[in-house]
């Protein structure tokens, strides 16, 4: 079961859940304001700012075509329209090194994260944060544009309104909402806004902006290089229907992806970022938890399938990969999902290619530390990374472009 030769095989990490003291993002300020949603601040999180060569040479090692990794906005900006050529310089080092090694660069410029001064302008709530993305967006094409494979503007911009229909503790919405109310205060302004911490009432409106800013910065990558693939990243569970009404499935993906795919529609390709299925009745979801619920193998075939029939546009798996302590569990869904991938492309879906999460073990957001869904864990001390038998099991399917 071979794969095409040209398909890209990667491996993703993201700018604030690996580099490590990214002290003017705006994550960083909502981490460490009290009470806080996060479980434990970022801190050093892999020191992978740090270590940037030894994880492109990590991702190299395990035979990958294709290296997918982020760009800090609130490094490159990190005082409003000032911008840091050492950042810049930090962040080309990487594109030429991956090249150097083998590797496509694939560029999310948005990994959820932004410069604390957006965010204390009301993050994507800002009429003028479309402008100021784009900006951003220019300033990073213009420094090393000329050199990447892909581009991708925004990561999971739908997720807030995903999680609205995952099995979210009501006390965790509430913190929510006491930490951007604590952010606001500490920073002195009247909403202090993150794109990973939103409150229900604003969710429209934050995809509004959202929206706007990946049209502006796809204008403003294009402009530079009009012939470089632009996209973004979505988050999509497979939905499946138990019974024979569609209609609770159907208004879920009509609420969560509805808009993002009409947008992706116009784009280059299209991000799948999958982790689980979902299975729904006319009732509504089957509770979570159940036999029919949460990782299965065979969701991301299906996800992958359903983000092309609705959009007309090619995929590039940009996530996908597995919470959980039993490595060996790991290995095998990865095998496993691949085979349900192939399956797709045999029925002529076109996937440009499958980028796993993650490298590391990394900061999970409010999760802080407790996932890992690496394929190499990271002693919290030392830093020192140490390969699992899932990386093995992943190298040897892209070194033979084909599952076993």
């Amino acid at each position: 079961m071979a794969f095409p030769a040209d398909f890209r095989w990667g491996v993703a990490t993201a700018g604030h859940q690996v580099e490590g003291d990214n002290t003017t993002s705006d994550t960083w300020f909502a981490e460490n304001v009290q009470p806080t949603v996060f479980r434990e601040p970022s801190g050093k999180a892999c020191n992978g700012y740090e270590l940037w060569r030894t994880d492109a040479e990590l991702a190299a090692g395990l035979g990958l075509n294709t290296y997918r990794f982020s760009v800090e906005w609130a490094r490159v900006e990190p005082g409003q329209g000032t911008f840091d050529p050492d950042a810049l310089d930090h962040y080309e080092a990487i594109v030429d090194h991956s090249l150097s090694l083998g590797m496509a660069p694939v560029v999310t410029f948005n990994h959820m994260t932004s410069p604390h001064w957006f965010a204390a302008r009301g993050g994507w709530l800002d009429p003028a944060a479309p402008e100021l993305f784009a900006r951003y967006c220019d300033r990073v094409m213009a420094a090393f544009g000329d050199r990447i494979a892909v581009a991708v503007t925004l990561n999971e911009p739908n997720l807030p309104h995903l999680l609205t229909w995952m099995d979210i503790p009501d006390f965790v919405r509430e913190l929510e909402r006491f930490t951007l109310e604590a952010a606001s205060k500490a920073a002195g302004v009247p909403r202090y806004r993150l794109a990973n911490v939103m409150l229900p009432e604003e969710f429209d409106a934050m995809a509004d902006g959202m929206e706007a800013g990946h049209r502006a910065a796809r204008a403003a990558i294009k402009a530079r290089r009009g012939a470089l693939p632009v996209g973004f990243s979505l988050a999509v569970v497979d939905d499946q229907v138990v019974g024979d009404d569609p209609t609770v499935r159907d208004r879920k993906r009509a609420e969560v992806y509805g808009r993002w795919l009409s947008l992706a529609s116009a784009d280059d390709y299209i991000g799948v970022q999958n982790y689980e299925r979902q299975y729904y009745d006319a009732a509504g979801p089957v509770a979570a938890g159940g036999p029919l619920s949460g990782i299965d193998a065979r969701s991301l075939g299906s996800a992958v399938r359903y983000a092309h029939e609705a959009t007309g546009v090619p995929v590039l798996v940009t996530e996908h990969g597995i919470a959980t302590e039993d490595d060996t569990r790991r290995a095998t869904f990865i095998v496993e999902s691949l085979a349900g991938l192939r399956a797709a492309i045999d029925e002529g879906v076109p996937v440009l290619g499958y980028i796993h999460w993650t490298l590391l073990d990394n900061f999970e957001w409010v999760f802080g530390y407790g996932p890992k869904l690496g394929l190499h864990a990271v002693d919290r001390e030392t830093f020192e990374r140490t390969a699992k038998p899932s990386a093995a099991a992943y190298a040897a399917v892209v070194r033979a472009n084909a599952l076993p």
